[in-house]
């Protein structure tokens, strides 16, 4: 898997937490509190610092004290797994047996690879004569100490939201230890959660060569085809996984979601109604009907689902943010009350939180209360902010090596290695600039067929680079990336004229596309660089998207954005392009939408202009949007915050 590469200079704020935690080693605990707590003046909510201090007052017999940290610890943190540890060796070291267990086992529920709380629940629970329990603590524990530190290290820094720290350490362990299951797998899930696809599903292959049995690792093979648009080869997975397991909770769920992933909706939902049924108080279960319903269009059926889901658990934020994020609907007095309760609760989990946070702000904007609205989305991102690193540096180079690569004389030099097949249509641009309601406009023709967001491209530069690198790039590799491609498109379409892949990221990957695809044609979309931003900013993504998160971030990856597709106009075919602006677009959608088939290369259909009465499966943001007819409400939104650009403000000189 192709490294992420963050900035691995270390902050002071890491450098004085390293100082104090060797001196916390070294049983040097008055000196090391001592340090942690000078650093609490100025960093009052460091996760390190706090667990620093904690620790520290536990080794010097200040139970109390360390037990009153951990409170506001846990105010601050309440999914830090090490945090309950922590809390267990207090109880434990008072005595109080049923409140260490309890901490013990909330430690373990958020990160299973902490080899002292199996421990110490092994024991305990043996003491209390739960004995059930402790014989299933002592075989995790035994599990783990057979596998190598490094893994177990690596497993609770992933479990804890250091990814790029597990990340960095698994990848060393691989070096020495190329082969070694478990070590695979986790990398594999980091390249998952970094949305690296393509690798993540070598990496599983691969395991399960060595280990057809591990059917652990068999689920997340099937997760990762799934998040890889080939739901075909997932549900041979599951059906796999159920022929062991045929009740199995999990592998059912998982099914439901390819079956809706293959357009089987009511087959889908079918299985989650029988699934519900067996587990009435499951939340994800209600979740799951209403994304299913939310994805052919119910809106009604699936606010009740997502209703259902936050009476079953109040704090359930995703619940929360699935209404929101219909964009249409609006709260009641009720359920904001409610919603502003569990966010304030310290007992809301993080991911919870923030998700609370993006449905509020988006429930307050739509009454008009801009301030407390922004409020919410600035602590949204916060904390999201929290979970990932926007590497700009990283950014930049990537672009770079992109321009030297896709010149002129590349494209010359690989005339006629690519196909010249003219199906493929890419829209592009940046999220939330309205791909999803062109694709709904295109697929609407009945020669057109729209396949959603494919992840083929960046696994596809990454591989041309790495053939660059080994003196091996050649016509062959351009052809045998678009005979791969075409495929994946037939496994979508054999019939239509023209497929559509609506992946706003392939902006970066225009060069090796044109490369590749000569006579496809590119629809670019471009909407008002602050609204764009904000409209980013204002979306909980499920997936990574790590400059997201934060204004400066936003108008560093719009600036490199706008800059690419600079480079791109300037090198590609004057025809290769289509600059759709989308506030022209919704004042005038059948101007646009005539010049936007007529593009693409097809004769002009009225059905396009019907795009809201088009029956299809739409996954993203705008899913329930493009079910609408086109509105105007969206453009401008940014100058009800103006107050707050920050960053954005400069944004305003690169406008279309």
């Amino acid at each position: 898997m192709a490294a992420t590469q963050p900035n691995t200079s270390p902050s002071r704020i890491e450098a004085e937490v390293g100082r104090a935690r060797s001196l916390l080693q070294k049983r040097q605990f008055s000196q090391a509190l001592g340090a942690a707590e000078a650093l609490l003046a100025e960093f009052p909510e460091n996760r390190d610092v706090l667990y620093l201090i904690a620790v520290s007052q536990r080794y010097l017999g200040r139970i109390s004290d360390a037990l009153t940290t951990l409170g506001r610890f846990e105010n601050l943190h309440p999914d830090y797994g090490r945090l309950f540890q922590e809390r267990g060796h207090c109880y434990r070291a008072l005595g109080d047996v049923p409140a260490a267990i309890a901490s013990y086992q909330k430690a373990v529920d958020r990160n299973a690879a902490l080899p002292a709380s199996w421990k110490a629940l092994s024991a305990l629970c043996k003491s209390a004569g739960r004995i059930a329990e402790a014989e299933n603590a002592a075989n995790v524990a035994a599990s783990l100490e057979q596998l190598p530190a490094a893994v177990v290290t690596a497993n609770s820094l992933f479990s804890e939201g250091e990814t790029h720290a597990a990340e960095q350490m698994i990848r060393q362990f691989l070096q020495q230890h190329p082969a070694h299951i478990e070590g695979m797998r986790l990398l594999a899930r980091i390249g998952m959660k970094l949305e690296i696809l393509d690798d993540a599903e070598f990496l599983l292959e691969s395991v399960l060569e060595f280990a057809p049995d591990y059917h652990a690792a068999r689920y997340d093979y099937a997760q990762v085809l799934i998040d890889r648009q080939k739901h075909a080869e997932a549900l041979q997975e599951i059906r796999r996984l159920l022929a062991i397991e045929p009740r199995n909770p999990l592998f059912r769920s998982l099914q439901g979601n390819v079956l809706v992933g293959l357009g089987e909706h009511e087959a889908a939902l079918e299985l989650f109604y029988e699934l519900r049924d067996e587990a009435p108080a499951n939340p994800t279960l209600h979740l799951a009907i209403g994304h299913a319903h939310k994805t052919v269009g119910r809106q009604q059926e699936a606010i009740a689902s997502y209703r259902r889901a936050a009476e079953v658990r109040p704090n359930f934020g995703d619940a929360y943010w699935s209404m929101a994020n219909l964009k249409t609907y609006r709260f009641s007095d009720e359920e904001i009350a409610q919603m502003r309760a569990q966010e304030s609760s310290r007992t809301t989990p993080m991911v919870d939180h923030y998700h609370l946070c993006f449905a509020l702000g988006k429930a307050l904007e739509d009454r008009g209360d801009f301030a407390e609205s922004f409020r919410y989305y600035q602590l949204g991102n916060a904390l999201k902010h929290d979970e990932l690193r926007y590497d700009a540096d990283a950014l930049e180079r990537n672009l770079r090596r992109q321009a030297l690569v896709c010149t002129p004389e590349l494209f010359a030099a690989r005339h006629g290695a690519g196909s010249p097949d003219r199906s493929p249509i890419f829209i592009v641009g940046l999220p939330r600039a309205g791909s999803t309601l062109v694709e709904q406009i295109l697929a609407s023709h009945p020669a057109a067929c729209g396949v959603g967001e494919l992840r083929f491209w960046h696994a596809a530069v990454a591989e041309y680079e790495k053939s660059i690198e080994a003196g091996q790039a050649s016509g062959g590799v351009i052809s045998g990336l678009a005979g791969r491609y075409l495929r994946e498109l037939a496994e979508f379409s054999t019939e239509a004229l023209r497929v559509v892949d609506k992946m706003p990221a392939n902006t970066i990957n225009l060069g090796l596309i044109h490369a590749t695809l000569p006579r496809a044609r590119i629809i670019h979309m471009r909407r008002h660089p602050i609204d764009t931003c904000l409209s980013i900013y204002f979306q909980a993504f499920s997936t990574t998207h790590s400059y997201a998160n934060d204004l400066e971030d936003l108008a560093h990856y719009y600036t490199q954005y706008f800059r690419v597709m600079e480079h791109w106009r300037s090198i590609l075919p004057g025809d290769a392009i289509l600059d759709v602006p989308y506030e022209r677009l919704v004042e005038d959608p059948e101007t646009w939408s005539r010049q936007m088939i007529e593009f693409i290369g097809l004769p002009w259909d009225p059905r396009c202009l019907k795009f809201d009465e088009t029956e299809r499966t739409v996954i993203t943001a705008s899913n329930w949007q493009v079910r609408q007819r086109i509105s105007t409400s969206a453009a401008g939104r940014w100058r009800n915050y103006e107050k707050y650009l920050g960053a954005l403000r400069a944004l305003t000189e690169l406008e279309p």
